[in-house]
């Protein structure tokens, strides 16, 4: 799989962690001994305060996170989490037991450590990805560049090849005219013609050979260059699968479920406090 453009971090998009809302009670009206209405805000019971509160750590426990980096939003989520349980720890009709503080306390830790490591993950693939884009753009610079060096290879082949033929053809139609030089005993003999023919020919396999020998270099020559390419695209191939394989989830967000955990445990918290209180004051 190729590796898409990712979004980058933007911390104002998506979803952002709310500040709890505890509904208020409607105001009251009481007539007093003048005749007169004046308001009164009745007090919510213990119960009432619980269920908001219960009901604010559930809209954050099933809040989502727009775009990757993730863990952009992770500090907010946490102001929001703890301003929800401090605002129920601090009404006045909540006289808050060293065991709620104590389980508050151990359910904060535990998350904070979870976010951390995946916070850390974050930016371990964020690495990752930048390398993958760098492997993938250095697959495109491997294959033109060696369509740039094979065409190099091949001009000079060509012509080299070019200029040893010409020699060679001229040394064949220089033994031609030597094959039809007329000999005489007084003039050009017979001997001399002879090993006028025996040095051009010489020279002329020699050309020949050179033609054979710059062929078979120029072979061996692209060979090792076509070998050299694969081996670098290979390795580079092998890097985009193994980047791709780790961070194919990296727009998933593992923080959902340590984050809906953390909000079911502190409404838990919250409920068996109640039922403490509850049962104590009976």
């Amino acid at each position: 799989m190729g590796y898409r453009s990712r979004a980058s971090s933007r911390r104002g998009s998506g979803n952002r962690p709310s500040r709890s809302t505890h509904s208020k009670p409607k105001s009251k009206t009481k007539k007093t001994k003048g005749g007169q209405y004046v308001e009164e805000t009745p007090v919510p019971s213990l119960q009432e305060i619980s269920e908001n509160t219960v009901s604010s750590l559930d809209r954050l426990g099933g809040q989502t996170f727009a775009v990757s980096p993730f863990s952009n939003y992770f500090d907010d989520w946490l102001m929001s989490l703890r301003q929800v349980i401090s605002e129920f720890e601090s009404n006045a009709a909540v006289n808050v037991d060293e065991a709620l503080v104590n389980e508050r306390k151990q359910i904060f830790a535990d998350v904070e450590g979870e976010l951390a490591t995946l916070r850390l993950r974050e930016a371990d693939l964020e690495a990752s990805a930048k390398a993958l884009s760098e492997s993938n753009h250095l697959l495109v610079e491997l294959d033109a560049q060696y369509a740039a060096q094979t065409r190099e290879l091949s001009q000079k082949r060509n012509s080299d090849i070019e200029n040893l033929t010409k020699n060679v053809q001229a040394l064949k139609e220089e033994l031609a005219e030597v094959n039809q030089m007329k000999t005489s005993f007084f003039g050009f003999t017979k001997k001399a013609k002879k090993q006028k023919q025996e040095e051009v020919t010489g020279r002329l396999n020699v050309a020949k050979n050179k033609v054979e020998v710059v062929v078979q270099n120029f072979a061996v020559e692209q060979e090792k260059l076509h070998d050299d390419y694969q081996k670098k695209k290979q390795e580079t191939m092998a890097k985009v699968r193994s980047l791709e394989k780790e961070i194919e989830d990296i727009e998933t967000d593992r923080s959902v479920e340590p984050r809906k955990a953390t909000s079911t445990a502190l409404s838990n918290a919250v409920n068996t406090f109640i039922q403490r209180t509850t049962i104590s004051s009976s």
